[in-house]
């Protein structure tokens, strides 16, 4: 069953800062299985980070995504977590979230801690219910060499210690069993952060429940190894990218100052250009002012030794 719709539900913590055990929200509803979120102020093995989890009610076996969202009481988002895609069954694991979710000095700042209250919303999708019986009948067996066999015939060891009593615990071990392969089946790049994780901690409790499981952990570091070795070829390409786009900017920049420079030196060219015109006719001026002033003045000199001339002659 597939449900693509998300819900949200949101638990208010009043007098938060006074709560030294865990607190537990009521039951809510997503995807037709019953949910609640478990909170630890103090951390959960942890001491110095706010815990939060997303636990898992009913017992039907569950692949849900889901993120933790921090509001103030204006309902404004201050915080949010990075999305998570687990497995939930009680007999194994009913609940994931975050041991480290956000430091409690960060929580004291302002914004998140309004009046002692602390706002928690969980937007939950749960994206398959799984019917154990028949999720163990579609992928017990695998392909060897064209041959459909069991995976228990691949590696005839690998439950040689498992020995559980309940058929529904081994039910369930079997399914994660065969999800983390189908994990690890996939190609390397396409294998998110998350599911890695997931893979790993599925490995470590089939392992602790006593399968024999050495060629999915040497499968698991392979595929690790190339997911890193792929995202650092990914990065360099990016890093490239983001170098070429960085140049083309500097050269649009230094095209747009050299434009920007080009247009000043013809502004000053043509300013420079009137001041040449302005000069000149002021040079022209000039003359023409200084040849009528030595006009007068040869005037007044021949008037001056005229008079001389007269005078003399008049003696």
């Amino acid at each position: 069953m597939e449900d693509k719709k998300q819900t949200s539900f949101t638990f208010e913590i009043d007098n938060f800062s006074e709560k030294e055990a865990g607190r537990r929200s009521p039951q809510f509803l997503a995807g037709g299985c019953e949910w609640y979120i478990q909170v630890y102020s103090n951390g959960e093995l942890v001491y110095d980070h706010l815990s939060m989890y997303l636990a898992a009610s009913t017992g039907t076996l569950k692949r849900a995504s889901f993120s933790f969202v921090l509001l103030n009481q204006s309902g404004k988002e201050v915080y949010r977590t990075k999305k998570l895609c687990a497995l939930f069954c009680n007999q194994l694991t009913t609940a994931w979230g975050r041991s480290k979710a956000l430091p409690l000095k960060k929580l004291q700042e302002k914004g998140f801690l309004e009046n002692k209250k602390l706002i928690i919303k969980v937007e939950v999708k749960v994206i398959e219910v799984i019917d154990e019986a028949e999720e163990v009948t579609r992928k017990e067996k695998v392909d060897v060499q064209g041959f459909k066999v069991l995976h228990s015939q691949k590696h005839p060891d690998i439950a040689v210690n498992f020995k559980p009593k309940n058929q529904q615990v081994k039910t369930t071990y079997m399914i994660f069993l065969l999800h983390l392969i189908e994990t690890l089946r996939k190609p390397p790049h396409s294998i998110s952060e998350t599911e890695l994780w997931i893979a790993g901690n599925e490995l470590m409790e089939l392992t602790e429940a006593g399968f024999k499981l050495d060629w999915l952990k040497t499968k698991l570091r392979k595929v690790s190894f190339k997911r890193m070795t792929s995202y650092d070829n990914v990065s360099r390409v990016q890093e490239f990218e983001n170098q070429v786009e960085n140049l083309k900017a500097e050269v649009s920049l230094e095209r747009k100052t050299t434009y920007d420079h080009c247009s000043r030196v013809r502004k000053l060219e043509k300013q420079v250009k009137n001041l040449t015109a302005e000069l000149n006719i002021e040079k022209e001026k000039s003359a023409t002012y200084a040849t009528k002033v030595y006009a007068l003045e040869k005037t007044m000199s021949d008037i001056i030794e005229f008079n001389k001339k007269w005078n003399s002659e008049q003696v």
